[in-house]
């Protein structure tokens, strides 16, 4: 692979802008193991092997199973996820292949019986925050 910018070093403000939104997130009150699930999908969507590896990696240390890492890429296939897991992850591939999926009524409605205005607006946010590290990863060529 062709070595690309080092982009947070490059413009360290788009990095503290970044972090921001990762600070937002950690406030939240959203459970860090769902967070993880959430980058951890996205990136396999994304193909960003940095954030796959790192996040991976995080969802462990947060007390991810093997078995539900393993199966993140075919959630809808197991029955290790609960269904208000589901209702994320749908949102998850929605948001992020949004051309394709364009954020369906009846998924928005599946995620307010499971969780608050505001942690919809959250988990929006995260979907949103990881879908921009995919994209520096990706295009910058980063590497585990």
């Amino acid at each position: 692979m062709n070595k690309r910018i080092a982009w947070a070093q490059i413009s360290p403000e788009a990095y503290k802008a970044m972090a921001g939104l990762e600070t937002a997130l950690a406030r939240s009150g959203l459970d860090n193991a769902l967070l993880e699930l959430i980058r951890l999908r996205a990136s396999q969507l994304n193909g960003c092997a940095y954030c796959i590896n790192m996040h991976a990696n995080d969802a462990r240390k947060a007390g991810e199973t093997e078995a539900r890492l393993q199966t993140l890429s075919v959630w809808e296939e197991t029955e290790f996820f609960s269904d208000k897991e589901k209702v994320v992850l749908a949102w998850v591939e929605s948001l992020t292949l949004l051309p394709v999926h364009r954020a369906p009524q009846h998924q928005y409605e599946a995620l307010l019986a499971h969780y608050s205005e505001t942690d919809v607006v959250n988990l929006t946010l995260a979907i949103a925050t990881i879908n921009a590290w995919n994209r520096f990863g990706v295009g910058f060529a980063m590497i585990p």
